[in-house]
């Protein structure tokens, strides 16, 4: 590995063991982004250059505060480059307490670690400190930091695009392996419905009901004898669906008594693929799937159940040429560091998704984060300084 970039690590596991134990759980990223803001006025980093986008005003659920968006003037000329990270962890993170166990960090084992994507927030300050620290030539850069990310790509998906300064490729850190670049990943199509049945005494007169948990079940095995669940391959596409929520109103359950014929039952699935296209169709299989149950179940007079079905887009998908000059110039890095890159294509979504959609090419790098989302969550030290070092080259390498 490359030892020429002046990386201090000692003081890079000092700011992620600082970021790791903030509290900032997905829509309450208001104590980390002033933590992050904190750190960085440290490290020579104007105020007048940290500001706050109203993205979270534009967020359908309570979201504390807008994307941290850092704007560093170049020292020599080139393109903007943009680098981005999250900065909310999911709700299992709340209360960690990371400590250092070997070349890990680890928590204390009844909480996950919030290393997704801590390590990421930890490595953009690190990037910011080592070029203002050792004085770097690098082109104009602006770091962002997203909020609600874990609960819906929201932060990213509402950014207006204006607020990034003209950047035209970025770096997202929200991975494992250095060596992983991803290049691409999976759109999403969230889709629910809504039964409305009839209740009636199940034991007196069931023939008067009109359940609306059999119109769900009967749904959901003809959308799986279709073809539309788990995995989806058909002859014009592929891709994955699941059903999420199979419930009543308000998080209660679909009916409440054995002896009543269930009136309502509310059903949310995903539908994931590389192609936007496709992700529809299998949410629209799922609507065929319903209607047809919604007519084989009546009541005695032949009246059928209320179906209310909608799907809609949770973020489109993307993928990057690999001849594309972001992936050029991560390759780049990588080889320099004597790490032979690995161009993946994710399953699952990324804040890259929406920022390639706003007109940002954007490859994810790895930094270190493990097991995430579980109590065995740990960050890998040594995954981590490269994902630093990675971050340091990909800001000053020639254009």
């Amino acid at each position: 590995m490359s030892n020429s970039i002046p990386l201090d690590v000692a003081a890079a596991e000092d700011h992620l063991m600082r970021f790791l134990s903030v509290e900032g759980v997905t829509g309450q990223e208001a104590n980390i982004a002033a933590a992050v803001s904190d750190a960085l006025k440290k490290v020579g980093v104007p105020e007048s250059a940290i500001r706050f986008d109203e993205a979270n005003k534009r967020i359908p659920l309570p979201t504390e505060t807008g994307n941290l968006i850092v704007d560093l003037p170049g020292t020599r000329p080139g393109p903007r480059l943009l680098f981005s990270t999250h900065l909310d962890t999911v709700p299992l993170c709340a209360g960690a307490k990371p400590r250092r166990e070997g070349d890990r960090i680890v928590s204390d084992g009844t909480t996950a670690l919030g290393g997704d994507a801590r390590t990421g927030v930890a490595v953009l300050v690190v990037v910011a400190e080592t070029l203002i620290k050792n004085k770097l030539p690098h082109p104009p850069i602006t770091l962002l930091f997203t909020v609600r990310e874990e609960s819906g790509l929201h932060g990213a998906r509402e950014l207006n695009p204006a607020d990034l300064g003209g950047a035209v490729m970025c770096i997202n850190v929200d991975g494992q392996m250095a060596s992983d670049l991803i290049i691409g990943a999976v759109g999403q199509e969230n889709w629910e419905a809504e039964i409305t049945g009839r209740a009636s005494h199940a034991g007196v007169a069931p023939e008067k009901g009109i359940s609306a948990t059999m119109v769900g079940a009967m749904a959901l095995a003809e959308a799986r004898r279709a073809g539309w669940f788990g995995k989806v391959v058909k002859s014009d596409g592929r891709g994955t669906s699941n059903v999420g929520i199979f419930g009543g109103k308000d998080n209660k359950p679909a009916g409440d008594a054995t002896n009543v014929v269930t009136d309502y039952a509310f059903i949310k699935g995903e539908a994931r693929s590389p192609e936007s296209t496709f992700a529809t169709k299998i949410a629209k299989g799922y609507e065929e799937a319903f209607i047809k149950a919604q007519s084989e179940v009546t009541d005695d007079a032949g009246d059928t159940a209320e179906l209310k079905f909608s799907h809609v887009t949770s973020y489109p998908p993307f993928e990057l040429g690999k001849d594309t000059p972001i992936v050029q110039r991560a390759t780049k890095a990588l080889k320099t560091l004597g790490i032979e890159p690995v161009l993946v294509f994710s399953n699952g979504g990324l804040d890259a998704n929406w920022l390639d959609k706003h007109g940002v090419p954007t490859i994810t790098i790895g930094s270190g984060q493990a097991e995430i989302h579980t109590i065995k969550e740990y960050v890998n030290l040594p995954e981590f300084e490269k994902g630093c070092r990675i971050g340091v080259l990909m800001a000053t390498l020639d254009d």
